[in-house]
């Protein structure tokens, strides 16, 4: 059993801060834990705009705090996401958030992520692995 909270992970390697200033991450569990998912709390700043592409993997993202404009790339389809509200991006659609106010959001990606991704110049994350 594994117990820790986003607390305990504040400023270690765990909390990654994107290269593009616009979001922060705390990933809570990892592809270390072995448990074929992982799991983060995220925020994206207020009047930012991060454009993503998962190739490599799926994720779901429920909004806890704050608000954001969500555009499916593929379809053109904007959605406002606001506390509650669940987005899953299973068919790895090209999505791009527009955020009104800060935006906090519990994310789960498969497969898992190792801590180390950014987003590269597409907006994806590399598929990186652990050592077994």
């Amino acid at each position: 059993m594994i117990v820790r909270s986003f607390k305990d992970i504040e400023g270690t390697d765990r909390h990654v801060k994107a290269a593009s200033g616009t979001w922060e991450s705390k990933r809570i569990v990892l592809a270390k834990e072995k448990v074929g998912f992982s799991v983060h709390e995220t925020i994206l700043y207020a009047g930012t705009e991060t454009s993503m592409w998962y190739a490599n993997h799926i994720e779901a993202v429920v909004c806890t705090k704050g608000e954001a404009e969500l555009t499916d790339r593929e379809t053109g389809k904007t959605y406002t996401i606001t506390p509650g509200t669940m987005y899953l991006l299973n068919g790895h659609e090209r999505h791009t958030l527009k955020v009104k106010e800060d935006f906090h959001c519990i994310c789960v990606f498969n497969p898992p992520v190792t801590g180390r991704e950014d987003h590269d110049e597409n907006g994806v994350y590399p598929l990186l692995t652990e050592e077994v």
